[in-house]
């Protein structure tokens, strides 16, 4: 009979076990799907439009949703977000908007060089080189890839999820720029991504194919090598199942250091 017990009690112990891990087992599948959730398609406080294809366009457009910190997840990618957030005011203006700076961005998968235009986007240009002085981006996963629509490689989000940034916004510049202003970011662009009107931060996307979008988005820079290795990247896809084409690259993709000089 105390033998009868021990087992009623154990198998008693056993199914509670598996009750538990069933219910943990869910929770971690429910935080995930909000990790994968925060890359953001729509910018905060937008709605669909009526049209298809303005439908089409909004879904894809690179964005910037508020920040959110401590969210360090997204299939797969375990990024610490001890940067988001990390100033409170847009830093001050210590570039030379005469001169001209270049930066370099070390992916693994290689180099992205990049020539920043100060006299046009300076606020911009400001952060973009104050962010790579103080090493925010070194470490960061580039979380969003999109090879369909649009032909974008989005980084700048120290949590990896497309919620956060380095605490600040700054106003957009540069929208009247003519090389943006006919609904075409054309490839080796390199601008700012937004979850609305004068909220920068410190997310950004580089153009590797000509790519059909409003002139929302600050665009300071071009890409004067490493087009290629963009190009390998998109190739391998995303890791969006349903055929978007639009997610986390398939091959994860970070940003060991980007440098910027003055020149």
């Amino acid at each position: 009979m105390k033998l009868d017990r021990q087992a009623q009690a154990r198998a008693q112990r056993v199914a509670e076990s598996r009750r538990r891990t069933a219910i943990v087992g869910a929770a971690v599948v429910a935080v995930a799907a909000v990790a994968v959730g925060a890359v953001a398609l729509w910018p905060s406080g937008s709605s669909a439009k009526s049209s298809d294809a303005a439908s089409a366009t909004k879904a894809a457009a690179p964005s910037a949703s508020a920040s959110a910190a401590g969210a360090t997840t997204a299939a797969g990618y375990t990024i610490p977000a001890k940067k988001d957030g990390s100033w409170k005011t847009e830093p001050a203006m210590t570039i030379d908007t005469s001169a001209t700076y270049t930066a370099k961005i070390q992916l693994g998968q290689g180099e992205v060089d990049l020539r920043l235009d100060a006299a046009a986007a300076p606020h911009t240009v400001n952060s973009f080189v104050f962010l790579a002085g103080q090493h925010f981006f070194d470490g960061v996963y580039c979380h969003r890839l999109t090879t369909s629509g649009i032909y974008v490689l989005q980084c700048g989000d120290p949590t990896g999820t497309g919620s956060g940034g380095p605490g600040y916004q700054f106003k957009d510049e540069n929208l009247s720029d003519p090389a943006v202003k006919g609904g075409t970011y054309p490839a080796g662009t390199i601008a700012m991504a937004n979850s609305g009107a004068n909220t920068n931060g410190s997310q950004f996307f580089l153009v590797y194919k000509d790519s059909a979008l409003p002139a929302n988005y600050t665009p300071f820079g071009t890409i004067t090598g490493g087009l290629n290795v963009l190009n390998a990247i998109a190739a391998k896809g995303t890791d969006n199942s349903n055929g978007s084409g639009d997610g986390h690259p398939m091959q994860p993709v970070v940003m060991n250091s980007v440098t910027t000089t003055k020149s």
